[in-house]
């Protein structure tokens, strides 16, 4: 209750609003896999809305940032459902393309929602990363929708178009008279002397003025009576004073591809999902205004405020949790309507993680390989255990045959079945294979020499329609030393197979190295100047292109040394090279303990760091041991 300007707070109420928002993190919680810190953030965010809007000033506004699929619209929504604030809630796209939509501004949108009053309401603007202001070149977009988008992240008050509204309807009522006072003095009759507003004027003229009566009283007024609310509400001055959305909870969400640069590896299913996970872990409040100044000015970054709340990838366990939660569901489900109690072997949760994890979009596919693999084969076990009267039905997967096994009763059904993402692993041709293996082996054996670490993964096969392997690394601090380390393990590919197969055999998947070797061997010269006899920045504009600088023989004497110590590398430690490229192209993928424990039988000791360990110099001990004084200084 507000008295003068002071507040006074509704205990009870607050107390029971507490009770809500708790039982609210509790449901939420339980649905959602993984993002527990994200509920509690937004939760203890919103609670001085929620609690005591009266005493807000301004909005608060949440941002939401993640890769697709990880829960940020669903969870506002369910937010909204957990609160009661269904009535008091919309979603908002908005958009600097060229639409049909009618409506231009915030304003509009929320008045034709019934939530532009003043009052606690919850706005969520979704997506919003297609409102860039900002081409990608920098140069501003040209547009004039959705401008008090700004205003209301700005300060919290929206524009009233409600003077031009009055002034237009009071003249169009007034005519309206006149021209039935003229018929009348002509004596002809019009019918409306009584005539009272309908519904939908009634409707209007609420909104417009923000009448507490009921519609259908407003409905049963004339229209003199209409019009004189119109004139008074003119002589009100306070009817054209913007709304004070102070009371509304802002909440923003988007993609933001330029702060989470995995998300653009949307098709990669065999990179472990911790290692996405540990690097989404780094991105920090930095990193996405960095990203926002990308698509919008920097006064309108600033408009978005401090409170940002980042999604990370899902981690391996959340994965997991998740096909658990979704098959006990639909364990449930069928006991339920059906009587029929199932089992499901942990056989059944491997293939649909194998065929439904792709950690950069998130929960999404999971469902659908669910279904695809459990649900779709279920129906068939379901209708054999109902047209025999059995009760139980046990599932598990072979992975030697390709069947889902199911024991209804005592009959055994099998159905032959390959996950989609199987298949395409299992296309990739074994020479294919076995190339691609001596490639990531020369890469990681590299790796492993010169940064005493195992790679997090090594794959040579992939579920990709081209075959294809990778070797993940940890993050690495860059150095004069390690950008050199960098051009060899990049080198140490291409190479490793003209030491294995012979340099005719070897084949042309070293392009893409080759360009990486190029491009650190010119930032080493031109834009670090690592090399003495050039020290000015020769790529202010960010391009290497060649032919056009005095470094490029330098950089093309750099590079060819590199090969030859990088080729030095490989045959000193030759039999690890074959072993490791033996037992990848074996299985097709080496976790780094394993990698760890085929170095050490060749006595190369390496150590197995988690994802997100950042590998960087001990710049503080040398720092240290160069401040200490020594003994015969003193005295």
């Amino acid at each position: 209750m507000v008295r003068g300007s002071v507040v006074e707070l509704d205990l009870p109420q607050i107390e029971a609003r507490k009770q809500t928002l708790e039982a609210a993190r509790v449901e939420l919680k339980q649905h959602f896999v993984g993002i527990d810190d994200i509920i509690d953030d937004l939760l203890d965010y919103i609670q001085i809305w929620y609690l005591m809007p009266e005493i807000l000033s301004r909005p608060i506004i949440i941002n939401l940032w993640g890769m697709t699929g990880v829960g940020k619209t669903d969870l506002v929504r369910r937010l909204v459902k957990c609160l009661n604030f269904q009535d008091r809630f919309t979603e908002i796209e908005l958009s600097n393309v060229d639409s049909t939509a009618w409506q231009t501004s915030v304003s509009e949108i929320l008045e034709s929602n019934n939530i532009n009053d003043g009052e606690s309401a919850i706005v969520l603007f979704d997506e919003i990363q297609r409102f860039n202001t900002l081409n990608p070149d920098g140069s501003p977009i040209q547009t004039t929708k959705f401008a008090d988008f700004w205003e209301l992240l700005s300060d919290g008050k929206l524009s009233k178009r409600e003077k031009v509204d009055l002034d237009h309807y009071l003249q169009d009522y007034l005519f309206q008279q006149r021209e039935q006072k003229r018929q009348r003095d002509r004596g002809q009759a019009t019918g409306e002397e009584e005539s009272h507003l309908g519904l939908y004027e009634a409707q209007q003229l609420k909104d417009m003025l923000k009448l507490d009566h009921d519609i259908l009283d407003i409905a049963d007024m004339s229209r003199w009576q209409m019009i004189e609310k119109l004139q008074q509400a003119k002589r009100k001055k306070q009817i054209y004073e913007p709304i004070d959305h102070a009371k509304t909870l802002v909440i923003i969400s988007g993609n933001l591809d330029e702060a989470f640069s995995m998300a653009t590896q949307t098709s990669e299913s065999d990179i472990d999902a911790d290692i996405f996970h540990a690097f989404t872990q780094k991105i920090t409040l930095v990193d996405v205004k960095n990203a926002l100044s990308r698509k919008f000015r920097p006064e309108q970054v600033a408009r978005f405020g401090n409170i940002h709340l980042i999604y990370k990838s899902l981690k391996k366990t959340d994965f997991e949790r998740l096909i658990e939660q979704e098959i006990q569901s639909i364990a449930d489900k069928t006991q339920d309507k059906f009587g029929v109690v199932i089992h499901i072997d942990h056989s059944i949760h491997q293939l649909i993680y194998r065929n439904g994890v792709f950690p950069v979009q998130g929960v999404r596919p999971v469902f659908s390989s669910v279904v695809d693999i459990l649900e779709t084969n279920l129906s068939k076990f379901l209708f054999a255990a109902l047209l025999n009267h059995q009760k139980t039905i046990d599932i598990t997967y072979d992975f030697t045959t390709a069947e889902v096994v199911a024991i209804i009763g005592s009959m055994t059904q099998r159905l032959p079945f390959t996950g989609q993402v199987d298949k395409i692993r299992q296309s990739n041709l074994q020479d294919t294979v076995t190339n691609i293996s001596v490639h990531e082996s020369g890469h990681a054996l590299a790796y492993m020499v010169l940064f005493g670490l195992a790679p997090l993964q090594l794959k040579s096969k992939l579920a990709d329609s081209y075959a294809a392997g990778f070797t993940f690394p940890h993050q690495i601090h860059e150095t004069r030393d390690t950008l050199v380390h960098k051009i060899k393990i990049y080198l140490a590919g291409g190479l490793a197979e003209e030491l294995v197969f012979g340099a005719g055999l070897a084949s042309i998947g070293r392009g893409h190295d080759r360009q990486q070797v190029t491009t650190l061997a010119a930032e080493y010269v031109r834009r670090y100047g690592f090399d003495p006899k050039y020290q000015a920045n020769y790529a202010m504009d960010e391009a290497y292109e060649l032919n056009k600088f005095t470094t490029d023989r330098t950089i093309e004497k750099m590079i060819a040394r590199l090969v030859k110590e990088t080729v030095e590398l490989l045959k000193q430690y030759q039999p690890l090279l074959h072993d490791l490229s033996w037992q990848l192209a074996a299985t097709g993928s080496l976790e780094a303990s394993q990698a760890a424990a085929i170095a050490l039988k060749h006595n190369l000791t390496v150590q197995v760091r988690e994802e997100g360990f950042l590998h960087i110099p001990n710049y503080h001990q040398i720092l240290q041991e160069g401040l200490s004084l020594p003994d015969t200084e003193q005295g």
